[in-house]
Formats: C-alpha cells, structure tokens, sequence
C-alpha cells in the first residue's frame, strides 16, 4: 500500500546539490488503470497502481533494459523527465523533491510517503512547502503524461510560482 501526500514547492531547501538523488525517466502504458515504466538511474521497473489519492495499492517489479525499450513503443502521452532528492524529513521520514526537466521544465513537487494514514492525515509539512496536491488528480504523474505541449504551458503558468532562477543553479 502506498500512502502519500503531494506538495508544490514555495521555495527550495538550501544545498539541494548535497542530497542524493536518481534521474527518472518514465512513461504510461496506461493510465486506466495505472501502468507506468520506468529508468531510474540504471534500474528498469514496471509499475501497477490501483485507484486512489491518498493511499493506493503499488506493485512492482524489475524489467530488463531490452523490455523497457519494447513498452516503451506502447506507452500514451509524453515522457515524464525529473531528477528525484531524497531529502531526509525530521520526523523520520523522506521527502522525495521532484524537479522537472524536458515539457515540465521549471515544475516541482514534493512526495512523501507514511506508513499509514493516520500519520499522512496528521503531517505538518515544512514551512518550505506549498500549497497540498494530494487530493488533486491533476497532480498525479499519469495525468501529467497527458497533455499536450500547449495544456503543459497552460497548466505551469497557472501554478503560483515557478523557480526558474534555481533549476540554473541545481
């Protein structure tokens, strides 16, 4: 079961280059249901997720690089490109920071998962971040995947802020 909540982004965590942190590609064979693959880094996975915002099932499982490649001529929409912080939360949990790269460029969100949903429901998040995505579906990466380049511009210039005087700098 996964259970997070989304974020935008107010304003950056100081030495965001100090965090570890993968390059993400991926893409959706479907959206309905949920069928995402993925590179992370040197890792290849597919991904099922069930409905939901909040909390949802997620199963996944290792692909060969020779089998992304071939889902990768059957995925819908435009490929999702980030590089993914892991920034460690005081609580004990981790902030996975999303910086967007290619028809996202300036775009960034923050995830975070909990172990249940009490603790999701209880979280008061840092004073770094934005305004809670969790409950809007448009926020979800399978939605992100869907639009057109025009509906992407669209979209960025409706969010309340972009950083694009840091993504130079990350």
């Amino acid at each position: 079961m996964e259970i997070e909540r989304k974020y935008l982004i107010k304003q950056l965590p100081d030495h965001l280059e100090s965090y570890a942190h993968d390059e993400i590609s991926q893409a959706y064979v479907s959206t309905d249901p949920v069928i995402r693959i993925r590179r992370k880094n040197d890792t290849y996975l597919l991904t099922v997720k069930s409905e939901g915002l909040l909390a949802r099932e997620e199963v996944e499982m290792l692909l060969s690089p020779e089998s992304f490649a071939h889902l990768s001529t059957k995925t819908d929409g435009i490929i999702i490109e980030k590089t993914r912080y892991k920034i460690p939360e005081e609580h004990g949990l981790l902030i996975e920071l999303d910086v967007f790269h290619g028809a996202y460029e300036g775009f960034i969100m923050a995830e975070i998962e909990f172990p249940d949903v009490a603790a999701a429901n209880s979280y008061q998040p840092p004073a770094w971040f934005g305004a809670d995505v969790t409950m809007d579906a448009r926020f979800h990466n399978s939605s992100l995947s869907q639009r057109t380049p025009e509906e992407v511009q669209a979209f960025l210039s409706e969010l309340p802020s972009r950083f694009d005087k840091y993504i130079t700098e990350i």
